[in-house]
């Protein structure tokens, strides 16, 4: 029987009419693998990787293959999106045995779950250099009947290695006192990297990068390194004109598939798009303080598409927000997305041949016989070399774009994998705080505010802790870590103290059932959590920042915020254990390296107390100033202690400080900018 129809998943759902006897990861299968004496099959991956679909209907949708398996196995199916915990165990498995790994994974385990072979797709027939699906099986059946030692020993030797893996970037034997790197050197590495020509990192397949990008704006902030915010900027430019980027209907997809960013694989995943809001809101203030007639940037535009999108299609009535779009529609990759010219010259009329011209549109097209909208030219040097008014030009274009966005909703969408994870809301949280900061729109403030309240009744036990998602019990590290992080973003945004209280006791929380005292870092799961053989610490800057790197940065924040130096000092004592490995590898522990910079640039502690306090606060938050915390009343406040003995006025007192020790107070904004400029 297969018993993925109870579960909530939708890449579980998917793969509930399969032959195969599915179970979920639960006890009961692990308990019948003990009774029986079979191994375990596991096969993780989620509901819009391509090749996990490609994988089920050649292999899991085969009644022969299907009968073999559950004569030989038990057989689980796992989301990696909401068992990030068993993925990461068992992906360590597969990158040990061949040296890489990805989706669909799938692993074979002894009956009590330790891994002993790993791979990853495997086709219906011998190719790629690889076995076919069904020989792997027959060979690695035959085995566990006829050679059973030489898998349990192999799996013990596994188990070994990812153990002895879990600490192998952390520094136990650190000087105790110095935390950061030489920045410059960080840079310097990071530039061998970049990708001068297309912007971004490295080749292709390319992923948008957002938190070295990121670094690269802050490490310009406090270097003026010219260089950093060139290729910053030209990054995101470059992204924001490709088709990774959808160009009438907004938001980004996970990664495009050439060096370009023409091609993309067309998935859309929440945490890519609520990362690169985060750094596009950095840009835009960025760009706005220093470019004359006016403050609108060209990241604005891009910033209101991508969160049109976030609210259009990736948000739930309540206000969660959902996990990712597929990159497939009636099992077509991109087919919801690419165009025929011929399509777009009926739609558009005279229009259609500027609207061909401007986004690359040709009769053969540039991506299989279809057209992926991009845009070629910058619009002032289009609007110019075709002596068209700019105003006119976007009026156009924007016009040209509402008719095919129309047009296009007619199409079979893309499938919708609508869980709703804790740790990827928080994520969309931030960024739009962010937003907020960087546009001023109450939709964005409204919308941040309301998903915390949607995760506040929908996601909270009724013993304070948390969820990671509605099927699943307990909340993993990246949830509280991230979800922290969210309510000091909005704290920052809206000085409410109720959301730096949630932060506390969920710091206090993390402290107690997350913490390895052997290493000072943070395991992955509570302590109470005991269906996976391994506790794993993630350290790594993905697609995600790590758990550990965001608790790191939370600890910072909050240790100035709340006056809690025992923070401050579990926040240093972190980055001394990853200081050697930041240093070495600093693209793949970027918000780790985000942190550092606040070790060698101290926040500045913003104080602003009086009846204007927020409207200058808010005007504050416009500027790009990346090492700040703040703390504003209309009245004097003695329950923050940033604020605490600190007097008001009608016209509102602004406090620079640092360590507590604070200048004396100004008024004009003027006059403060004037105190930042002199630090």
């Amino acid at each position: 029987m297969n018993r993925l129809q109870y579960e909530t998943s939708p890449y579980l759902l998917q793969h509930a009419h399969n032959p195969v006897d599915w179970y979920a990861w639960k006890p009961e299968a692990c308990e019948r693998a003990m009774a029986e004496q079979k191994p375990i099959l596991v096969s993780i991956g989620y509901s819009t990787c391509h090749w996990c679909h490609v994988m089920e209907r050649e292999s899991f949708e085969d009644e022969a293959v299907a009968a073999f398996m559950n004569e030989h196995y038990i057989n689980i199916k796992v989301d990696r999106e909401e068992r990030p915990d068993v993925d990461a165990v068992y992906m360590e498995a597969c990158q040990i045995l061949t040296g890489s790994g990805g989706w669909p994974l799938n692993c074979f385990l002894t009956p009590n779950g330790k891994p002993f072979y790993a791979g990853t797709y495997y086709p219906p027939r011998p190719a790629y250099n690889r076995p076919s699906w069904m020989q792997l099986l027959q060979h690695l059946a035959n085995i566990w009947d006829q050679q059973r030692d030489t898998a349990l020993n192999q799996a013990e030797r596994l188990l070994n290695n990812i153990q002895r893996n879990d600490g192998v970037f952390i520094n136990l034997s650190g000087d105790g006192q110095q935390v950061a790197p030489d920045p410059d050197l960080l840079y310097q590495r990071l530039r061998t990297q970049v990708d001068q020509a297309e912007g971004g990192f490295g080749g292709a397949p390319k992923f948008p990068a957002s938190m070295a990008i990121h670094w690269l704006l802050n490490w310009h902030y406090f270097s003026g390194n010219p260089e950093a915010l060139e290729h910053a900027l030209f990054s995101l430019e470059r992204m924001a004109r490709g088709g990774i980027y959808d160009q009438i209907g907004g938001g980004f997809a996970r990664y495009a598939t050439d060096r370009a960013w023409l091609i993309p694989h067309f998935e859309k995943m929440l945490y890519d798009n609520a990362l690169l809001v985060s750094v596009l809101s950095e840009a835009h203030k960025y760009t706005a303080g220093h470019q004359s007639g006016g403050s609108r940037s060209q990241w604005a535009d891009i910033i209101e598409q991508t969160l049109g999108y976030i609210a259009r299609e990736m948000t739930h009535p309540d206000g969660g927000f959902y996990a990712a779009q597929d990159a497939d529609s009636e099992g077509v990759e991109g087919k919801f997305y690419v165009w025929d010219k011929a399509e777009i010259e009926a739609l558009l009329g005279q229009d259609a041949a500027l609207f061909c011209d401007f986004y690359g549109v040709t009769g053969e097209g540039n991506w299989e016989e279809k057209n992926i909208l991009w845009r070629p030219y910058r619009y002032q040097e289009y609007a110019a070399s075709r002596n068209i008014p700019l105003e006119a030009l976007m009026q156009t274009l924007t016009s040209c774009g509402d008719i095919l966005l129309r047009e296009r909703s007619k199409r079979v969408p893309p499938g919708l994998d609508h869980k709703i994870l804790l740790d990827w809301n928080a994520l969309m949280v931030s960024a739009y705080a962010a937003a907020y900061t960087a546009l001023g729109h109450d939709s964005c403030l409204q919308a941040a505010v309301k998903n915390l309240g949607y995760l506040n009744s929908a996601f909270r036990n009724p013993d304070g802790t948390w969820r990671h998602s509605a099927s699943q019990a307990k909340a993993f590290l990246d949830d509280y870590a991230f979800l922290i992080a969210a309510w000091v973003d909005v704290h920052q945004i809206t000085f409410e103290d109720q959301y730096l209280k949630w932060a506390e006791q969920a710091t206090e929380y993390v402290l107690t059932h997350f913490l390895d005292p052997d290493s000072g870092l943070f395991f992955n799961t509570d302590s109470s959590q005991t269906d996976i053989i391994f506790r794993k610490k993630n350290v790594y800057d993905n697609a995600t920042p790590s758990g550990n790197s965001t608790m790191a940065h939370n600890l910072q924040r909050l240790g100035i915020l709340l006056d809690r130096p025992d923070w401050r000092e579990k926040a240093r004592q972190m980055m001394v254990s990853m200081r050697e490995t930041v240093e070495k590898y600093p693209r793949s522990f970027e918000r780790w390296a985000l942190d550092l910079l606040n070790e060698s640039y101290p926040m500045l502690e913003i104080a602003i107390v009086g009846e204007n306090a927020p409207e200058k606060a808010r005007e504050i938050q416009k500027a790009f100033l990346p090492h700040k915390i703040m703390a504003v009343s209309k009245v004097p406040n003695d329950n923050l202690p940033l604020l605490k003995g600190k007097p008001g006025a009608a016209d509102a007192l602004i406090y620079l400080c640092r360590d507590y020790a604070c200048q004396q107070p100004v008024t004009s904004l003027e006059d403060f900018w004037n105190l930042v400029d002199s630090q």
